[in-house]
């Protein structure tokens, strides 16, 4: 069963109301974007035998790596590079020098499923396919076993006060809060620190969110610059066809202040 995040989360709200033993499914592999640890966990409470993530991008056909369908598998990870496919980590400053295992850059990519450019584009070929890697503009990194987890977009970090915060990083410890069904994380310009950290979080349905509890829970589960600076409660966040969050478009959108903030 091939499915999106999107997918498995409207399946276990219909789940809830009419429940099922998926015993009967023997792999879901999910991909597009990273798989709620939340949503996973609940849609495995109905047997699936398998819940396994992988990675792709449209400039590779779409997939270059997936996690084992045994019990090597490993929830949080996209898993190994797909039979042919080479896979490393790049430093992101220049893209030359690969980085040692358990180290955070840019995953890069070759094999015989990568396009071979962009169409009548040549300047976007020449910085996406270079010596026959395919440069992802995804950040991740690789374990002593090969396995690899990605961590972000290259181009969603932010940069607040000197360090580098991943979205995805602070997305998780929102979206663990009990009252909130998404989150999402942008930066925005700041004129002291660069950027700071911003926060869009969904309630759950029938539910009034309590910020000052949800700073808490902040306050305690991340760092100081990690922490949202404004957090803005939003009815939906804007996503395309596969489910994923479009943060260009949260970006573009940040103009107004959010109603909670953290000092």
């Amino acid at each position: 069963m091939p499915a999106v995040p999107a997918m498995l989360s409207a399946l276990n709200r219909e789940l809830v109301k009419h429940p099922r033993d998926l015993s009967f499914i023997k792999v879901v592999v999910s991909g597009a974007s990273a798989l709620d640890r939340k949503v996973r966990s609940q849609f495995e409470s109905y047997h699936p035998e398998y819940v396994v993530e992988g990675y792709g991008l449209s400039e590779a056909s779409p997939v270059t790596h997936v996690n084992p369908i045994d019990e090597r598998n490993r929830p949080g990870s996209i898993g190994l590079p797909l039979p042919d496919t080479e896979a490393r980590i790049m430093d992101e400053s220049t893209g030359l020098e690969e980085l040692p295992a358990g180290s955070v850059g840019e995953l890069v990519v070759r094999g015989p499923q990568v396009m071979k450019g962009y169409f009548n584009n040549p300047d976007e070929t020449a910085r996406a396919l270079r010596g026959g890697w395919l440069y992802t503009g995804d950040v991740a990194r690789r374990d002593r076993d090969g396995f690899f987890t990605s961590v972000d977009r290259k181009k969603d970090i932010i940069k607040t006060s000197g360090f580098l915060v991943f979205p995805a990083e602070v997305e998780e410890v929102l979206a663990s809060f009990p009252n909130v069904a998404e989150a999402a994380v942008i930066g925005v310009p700041d004129a002291e620190r660069g950027e700071i950290v911003k926060a869009m979080v969904v309630p759950r349905d029938g539910v009034r969110l309590n910020l000052s509890a949800l700073e808490g829970h902040c306050l305690q589960h991340l760092g100081k610059h990690k922490r949202p600076r404004q957090i803005e409660i939003v009815r939906e966040l804007p996503k395309n066809f596969l489910g994923k969050v479009q943060r260009r478009r949260l970006r573009e959108a940040a103009g107004g202040n959010g109603n909670g903030h953290l000092k």
